[in-house]
């Protein structure tokens, strides 16, 4: 189910139509890939429980990268 119809859209580009944090370029290993794995199976009140859990210091996850991996909109004006 869903309000938006995503036919109507017409994207710049097809990266923008993932929205998901594997999506995203170079997710795979990074920091934040343990606790999306964890996280991408949790639902209802369990979430917030799992998510509060991943936000204390004892979490350890992958590496740390100062890469950039936003979209580059063209300066069309």
């Amino acid at each position: 189910f869903s309000r938006i119809f995503r036919d109507k859209f017409d994207f710049s580009s097809e990266v923008l139509k993932d929205n998901t944090f594997m999506g995203k370029g170079g997710a795979e290993g990074s920091y934040g890939h343990k606790a999306h794995m964890d996280l991408i199976v949790t639902r209802g009140k369990g979430f917030r429980k799992e998510k509060d859990k991943k936000k204390r210091g004892s979490y350890r996850g992958g590496r740390i990268d100062f890469e950039s991996h936003s979209f580059k909109f063209d300066n069309s004006d």
